[in-house]
């Protein structure tokens, strides 16, 4: 698709400067750009590397010299990063499945497909299921029985909706995500030794050998309106209530998120994060890769925690959380650098010990 820079620049709101006539295919980086392309020099630093590519246009800061970084034509953004959000949904090809529904695509005669929806090659969607309008299910992807998938979704090959699921409207899920599985619930005829070690902090007894009984999952997962899943991501069914994830919460790739948790909406959950069963959150939460949370925790509004954190007590609203296990950002920070100062700190105790020492033996 080919646009005019004056038509980028009026459907992001942008200001546009120069000849906003010129015809943009695509999008580059500013050294890679050529004269069919719209350079993203959307920092100072980025715009020096625009001598290096051959671009006529670029989308821009506020306030940036076009004339001087030797283009023909520049878009302004007040918040460039939030500008090529649209500027990328309007440049993106999608997946361009083949529109309708494919014959080796096996569908229950009960099943309700809505108004231009698209199923692709090998794609199953099971009995009582209703999928809403102009969908699209990609190839080779599995809809369990009586799932109610909302309107405008995209499912990419090979995601697993499992029974029961239901979704709201425009959601998405990358290839491989598996929505539905059981819940990892396990329990011993008697006490073992890992809920004993819990109950005492470190003490498991004699707890004896025993073979675990799988808990089934008989919930199953109710997700909003404009979720995200990222591929290889992994949604449990709750035990006797649903797990749930509310609306516009997106979700990267290879996420855990375990039986019964309820996650907020618009919350942002970062690769290889795990939530451990019965996690609540609140709204607008962040959770930086691999970050790690124990079950049955509360997680308060606009919560933050940084990469690599271990969430092991309930987190109030508004905090900063970084580290293992988990405090507030700051003060984390500052036993990092006390943790660096330690070998100096020791240091310094040597030699003191050992001018005492000397000062004992002279007196």
């Amino acid at each position: 698709m080919t646009y005019t820079v004056q038509d980028i620049a009026a459907a992001l709101g942008c200001e546009a400067a120069g000849a906003t006539d010129i015809s943009i295919e695509a999008v580059r980086e500013p050294a890679e750009a050529g004269p069919e392309h719209l350079a993203l020099a959307m920092k100072p630093e980025f715009a020096e590397t625009l001598s290096q590519g051959r671009a006529r246009a670029a989308l821009l800061w506020t306030g940036a010299d076009w004339q001087a970084l030797g283009l023909e034509a520049a878009i302004f953004a007040q918040r460039p990063r939030f500008a090529l959000s649209g500027l990328s949904q309007m440049m993106d090809p999608g997946a361009r499945y083949p529109q309708g529904i494919h014959p080796t695509a096996v569908i229950d005669p009960s099943a309700e497909i809505g108004e231009g929806v698209t199923i692709g090659p090998l794609a199953m969607v099971g009995p009582n299921a209703v999928i809403g309008a102009r969908s699209v299910i990609g190839p080779q992807c599995y809809i369990g029985a009586e799932v109610r998938l909302g309107e405008d979704a995209l499912l990419h090959a090979q995601v697993t909706v499992a029974h029961g699921v239901t979704i709201g409207a425009r959601f998405m899920a990358q290839s491989g995500a598996r929505i539905g599985s059981d819940g990892f619930s396990f329990v011993t005829p008697e006490m073992s030794g890992a809920e004993r070690a819990r109950e005492t902090l470190g003490d498991q007894g004699e707890a004896k050998a025993q073979s675990w009984a799988r808990i089934h999952s008989l919930g199953g997962v109710t997700i909003g309106n404009d979720v995200e899943v990222g591929s290889n991501t992994c949604i449990d069914r709750g035990t006797v209530r649903d797990t749930v994830i509310g609306d516009g919460t997106k979700i990267d790739n290879l996420v855990q998120i375990g039986h019964n948790c309820i996650i907020g909406k618009d919350c942002l959950i970062c690769g290889h994060v795990g939530f451990a069963g019965s996690v609540k959150t609140g709204n607008n939460c962040v959770f930086g890769g691999q970050t790690g949370i124990a079950d049955n925790l509360f997680i308060g509004d606009n919560v933050i925690s940084g990469g690599g954190t271990t969430i092991l007590s309930n987190v109030p609203s508004g905090r900063v959380m970084l580290g293992y296990p988990a405090t507030k950002m700051d003060v984390q920070t500052e036993s990092y650098k006390a943790i660096r100062r330690l070998p100096r700190l020791m240091r310094d105790v040597a030699a003191l010990k050992k001018a005492v020492s000397k000062q004992g033996e002279s007196d």
